[in-house]
């Protein structure tokens, strides 16, 4: 049901955030009849939400200015220069910044969210754990004491007991925060959550909590509007995390019963009374495996998972937004919510689980959404899409709603295996991974599965795996060069290069190399085989994988990228597999694992760069800042010390010597902005001649 734009003090939202979000809030105002404005910086200036919105303003980049996404004074200007009358802060950046909410106030703009007062109560988690204890909702354990001295803190956690979680009284989403499991870890864990907690939110304050272990992450959806009416909406259930960041939720909780949902509830309620909130928010909460539950902490903004209480109620949330913004009552009462079935989210990040989730960026070569229609996508992907370490590397959300759980996750884990992205590498077959692991499965998981489920080994591309994907490789420089001809043994020819005649080698990121030193012209030899792709009787180019007496085909389509059917041997059964191009490179998706092979020249150093090397080298994983550098150049250090700190994608990553020596050389200093692979440090081993030049 959609608001009456005529009784609203507003018909132009300028939306104060980008991606996903920002084309989510532009279709919900859309449905309500409002003219939506967005934001961008250089960075976004081709971005898809740029598009999603009626019109949209430039924000450059400004010398010794905030980043503009963050800079209150200039969203505000940019609201009156493009008429808005209202401000929607989506989630993120401004959303929880009781400056925003003042600034929209003082210039006569409605600010879509709840009053400065409230925004500031809970952003302190401090505070608020002391406002909600007054207010009869039970809290986790801890310090949230005004004493930060490094002593009080230590005898704080010595009183709660180890594990303690020290957390930054501003974080959000994992950041600002670090477990401690002895005494011995204290100081560095309280030195990284006040650094992060500084560098992300402007505060060093930090809270400290007990580490409860096996519990259920669980958040009530609530909504209050200005004549006192406040409702819940369900919970949902964030428990599968990695990190502390999640990864998948639901609604509702497979583990919570009916008694837990209204308590709960109730206490969510009460608490949103209390504090006079006004707005769309939720309360977060721990339960514990006796099903005693604790507040943890409140959002006072839109939640990132918030649409999968969307498919349970069906209640568009944005536009419960803009009708409490515009003074109206809550649409529905308590005893009018109901939910139906079950949905699951996932969140889809530019990160590569296999090189310990570090954020990537790059160029979206190919993208194509889940086949089936039926699933909900929100996300601000477009082929072409540059992916920078500039803001959070999430990239899409994937939502399903069933009848039933169960329901729900196998038509999740369909979506996902339909989709394609390419240009960049993502967590897409690390959640595939998670949906299918066997706790998930039985709904047993608590706020470290994922956390042991990450540290598993990822699972060994097969024999033919491998194969298929060089295949490919050799299918794709068949098109770099015009399309594939009729003939493939004559591939290249045309072009006067012969490829089908020059030596080439197949590098398989995955670590395997498969190459031969003789010409082939044929079919690309291999160790162990022989993968023919070439083959003169082959019609209408088809790849036939001949090794181990077994022939396999894979038949391309029509249109590159593509989806290819492979036949493994003797069985009838062809297998769907998706891939995608990218340069030299292609990106082969066999569901819960993906392989990439590229095409590289004889020599050629190993692909990509890590964070430290046998010989000493220390190289950037990712592009990003350097905030701090914890060694002089000279100075003695040991294997897995921390040396350098580099901030990308709002997260600090820390990066330590690979081996015990002298740190021979430094290259950076705090401040500087490197590239991946950039050449940071170098140290000599500890058995090298003294003042010998470092070897890198």
């Amino acid at each position: 049901m959609s608001m009456v734009v005529a009784s609203t003090p507003f018909r132009t939202v300028l939306i104060a955030n980008r991606g996903e979000i920002a084309c989510r809030i532009a279709r919900s105002a859309r449905q309500a009849g409002l003219r939506t404005v967005a934001v961008f910086t250089e960075a976004d200036r081709d971005a898809p939400h740029v598009y999603a919105a009626d019109e949209a303003l430039h924000l450059p980049d400004l010398p010794g200015a905030p980043e503009p996404y963050l800079d209150v004074a200039r969203i505000v200007d940019a609201a009156r220069l493009a008429g808005a009358q209202a401000v929607h802060p989506g989630y993120g950046f401004l959303s929880e910044n009781p400056a925003l909410a003042e600034a929209c106030a003082a210039a006569g703009l409605v600010f879509i969210g709840p009053g400065a007062d409230a925004i500031r109560l809970m952003a302190d988690k401090a505070l608020a754990k002391r406002r909600l204890r007054a207010a009869g909702v039970p809290c986790v354990p801890g310090y949230d004491g005004e004493d930060q001295s490094d002593a009080r803190l230590r005898d704080e956690a010595e009183r709660i007991g180890y594990p303690v979680l020290v957390k930054a009284v501003a974080g959000g989403g994992g950041r600002g925060m670090r477990r401690v499991d002895s005494a011995g870890g204290f100081d560095e864990a309280l030195a990284g959550a006040r650094g992060e907690g500084r560098a992300a939110f402007g505060s060093p304050v930090v809270i400290l909590e007990r580490a409860l272990d096996r519990v259920r992450h669980i958040e009530i959806q609530v909504a209050a509007d200005r004549h006192g009416n406040v409702v819940h909406l369900g919970e949902r259930d964030c428990s599968s995390q990695r990190r502390n960041q999640k990864v998948i939720e639901e609604a509702p909780s497979p583990a919570i019963d009916a008694r837990q949902r209204d308590a709960m509830g109730e206490a969510s309620v009460r608490a949103a009374a209390a504090i006079g909130y006004e707005g769309v928010g939720t309360l977060e909460f721990l339960v514990d495996e006796r099903g005693e539950f604790h507040f943890i902490e409140m959002n006072t903004r839109l939640q990132v998972e918030h649409p999968v209480t969307e498919c349970v109620t069906g209640i568009d949330l944005v536009d419960w937004q803009f009708r409490i913004a515009a003074g109206d009552a809550l649409p529905m009462a308590q005893d009018e919510i109901a939910i139906r079935g079950s949905a699951i989210e996932v969140r889809l990040y530019a990160e590569d689980p296999d090189q310990g989730f570090l954020p990537q960026s790059g160029v979206v070569t190919d993208w194509a959404p889940p086949e089936d229609v039926g699933v909900r996508l929100d996300h601000a992907i477009c082929q072409g899409l540059a992916v920078g370490v500039r803001y959070d590397p999430m990239l899409a959300k994937l939502i399903v709603h069933g009848p039933t759980r169960e329901a729900a996750r196998a038509r999740l884990i369909d979506a996902l295996r339909s989709m394609r992205i390419a240009g960049v590498v993502t967590n897409k077959a690390f959640l595939l991974r998670c949906l299918t692991h066997p706790d998930f499965v039985a709904a047993r998981v608590h706020t470290r599965s994922l956390d042991a489920l990450a540290s598993e080994p990822v699972p060994e591309a097969q024999d033919w795996q491998y194969r298929v994907a060089v295949a490919l490789a050799y299918f794709a420089e068949a098109w770099r060069w015009g399309g594939p001809p009729d003939d493939w043994s004559s591939l290249g020819a045309g072009a006067g290069q012969g490829l089908g005649l020059r030596w080439r080698a197949y590098r398989v990121a995955a670590g395997a190399a498969f190459q031969d030193a003789e010409p082939f012209v044929y079919g690309v030899r291999m160790r162990g085989g022989v993968a023919e792709v070439a083959r003169r009787d082959a019609p209408e180019a088809v790849m036939r994988l001949v090794f181990g007496g077994a022939p396999q085909t894979a038949r391309p389509d029509e249109a590159m990228p593509r989806f290819t059917r492979v036949a493994l041997g003797d069985d009838p059964l062809l297998r769907r597999i998706g891939w995608s191009p990218a340069g030299d490179r292609v990106a082969v998706d066999f569901g819960a694992l993906r392989v990439e092979a590229a095409i590289a020249t004889p020599g050629a150093g190993p692909a990509g760069a890590g964070t430290g090397a046998a010989d000493g080298s220390i190289r950037a994983p990712m592009a990003g800042k350097v905030v701090e550098v914890r060694a002089a150049a000279g100075a003695t250090v040991s294997a897995g010390e921390i040396l350098i700190v580099l901030e990308a994608m709002k997260m600090a990553h820390r990066i330590s010597a690979p081996i015990s020596g002298r740190l021979a050389e430094l290259r950076v200093d705090p401040g500087d902005q490197v590239a991946r692979a950039d050449l940071l440090a170098c140290v000599v081993a500890d058995t090298a001649v003294p003042d010998t030049p470092a070897p890198c």
